[in-house]
């Protein structure tokens, strides 16, 4: 897959316990969007955030079960983004979702 010079970021944060079926969201939301074979995800989990709710989330070792800050970043062409929009809609139910325009200098596999 080739994408072009202008694309977008997608930018889904989370709590590391939130769930979507029997699955971790951040791992629902990679598979889903490789099943709409987007160009690509990553999962990058916090070691300290707060969110809307202002409750400090951290990886401290006395804390070390707390729901860590999750971010999932996927990057494509919008038209391809816009197509995991309603699935995220329907199961992130706390948390914020960005999207902004991004330059893509170089996008390669094997």
């Amino acid at each position: 897959m080739k994408l072009p010079e202008e694309g977008s970021l997608l930018r889904i944060y989370i709590g590391e316990q939130d769930h979507h079926k029997s699955k971790a969201l951040y791992e629902a939301i990679v598979i889903k969007a490789r099943e709409l074979n987007l160009a690509g995800a990553t999962v990058l989990r916090g070691i300290m955030g707060f969110g809307a709710e202002s409750r400090i989330h951290t990886a401290k070792v006395l804390r070390l079960s707390e729901d860590l800050p999750v971010i999932i970043e996927i990057v494509d062409i919008e038209e391809n983004i816009n197509k995991i929009i309603p699935f995220l809609d329907e199961t992130v139910t706390e948390g914020l979702i960005t999207l902004e325009k991004v330059k893509v200098i170089k996008y390669r596999h094997s």
